[in-house]
């Protein structure tokens, strides 16, 4: 198996390599094969097999498309056959989704907030578990965005995807560049994913504070779980975020 170097961080640390050398029992399918080398099939978006005097070449990667020569493209059922060579290649960027809405699992609090802040139909809660999540995502049509490969490894699932990146910035980085979702910064409540609504300062006025009061016009209001947002003192940090976002997603939509 030649796996494309973007997916190696699935691998484990020996098999890190240009080739992998795996048993096969003759009856599983290829899906499982690569999974039980660590490669959920999420990640995956073409498994490429030709013969062993044949072997692949695979010009281009997962961000600028593939042009296989040598070889068939086969799907995860497929059953491979002694000596052949199978060609792993990551998931092509920007991947089309049914959807632009995402569930989150519960380590992802951060991220959630920050796509929410750019419009991202996103919704997360803080304490659910793996099946719940599992049935959330699947009868809400949402992309399920994880770090847990076992739970992307769940038959039931209908679609999810690995979040890459330790650090919020990182993983906001990742599913931007990776999905180039459409962007409405500031129409979203960061906290409960509610669509904001315009709203007079006389109408929430006596839920600020004086200096708020005084100092802005401005308001929004979530509906759903009544957050008052106005563009405040951290507004310059934030727009920061924002242009960072749209920045992202400019250079990872194909020009036509």
């Amino acid at each position: 198996m030649r796996v494309e170097a973007g997916l190696w961080l699935f691998l484990a640390a020996r098999h890190r390599r240009d080739e992998v050398w795996l048993s096969y029992d003759g009856t599983s399918s290829l899906g499982h094969v690569v999974e039980s080398a660590g490669v959920p099939l999420t990640e995956v978006g073409s498994l490429v097999v030709s013969g062993p005097e044949a072997g692949s070449l695979v010009v281009g990667g997962s961000e600028a498309g593939s042009l296989v020569v040598g070889g068939r493209e086969v799907t995860p059922s497929y059953r491979p056959q002694a000596g052949e060579v199978v060609r792993v290649l990551g998931v092509r960027r920007p991947q089309p989704v049914p959807v632009q809405r995402f569930l989150l699992d519960v380590h992802l609090g951060t991220l959630a907030r920050r796509l929410r802040l750019v419009g991202v139909d996103t919704a997360y809660e803080n304490d659910l578990d793996d099946d719940t999540l599992i049935v959330r995502a699947n009868d809400q049509r949402r992309v399920l965005l994880t770090k847990d490969r076992g739970l992307l490894r769940r038959r039931s699932l209908w679609l999810g995807a690995h979040v890459r990146g330790l650090r919020p910035e990182e993983q906001f980085g990742d599913v931007l560049e990776r999905f180039a979702p459409s962007l409405a910064p500031w129409t979203r409540c960061v906290a409960c994913n509610g669509v904001l609504a315009p709203v007079s300062k006389e109408d929430v006025e006596s839920a600020l504070r004086p200096g708020t009061r005084r100092s802005y016009d401005a308001f929004a209001r979530c509906p759903a779980c009544g957050r008052v947002y106005w563009h405040g003192a951290h507004g310059a940090r934030l727009d920061a975020v924002v242009q960072e976002a749209r920045r992202i997603v400019s250079a990872a939509t194909p020009r036509k």
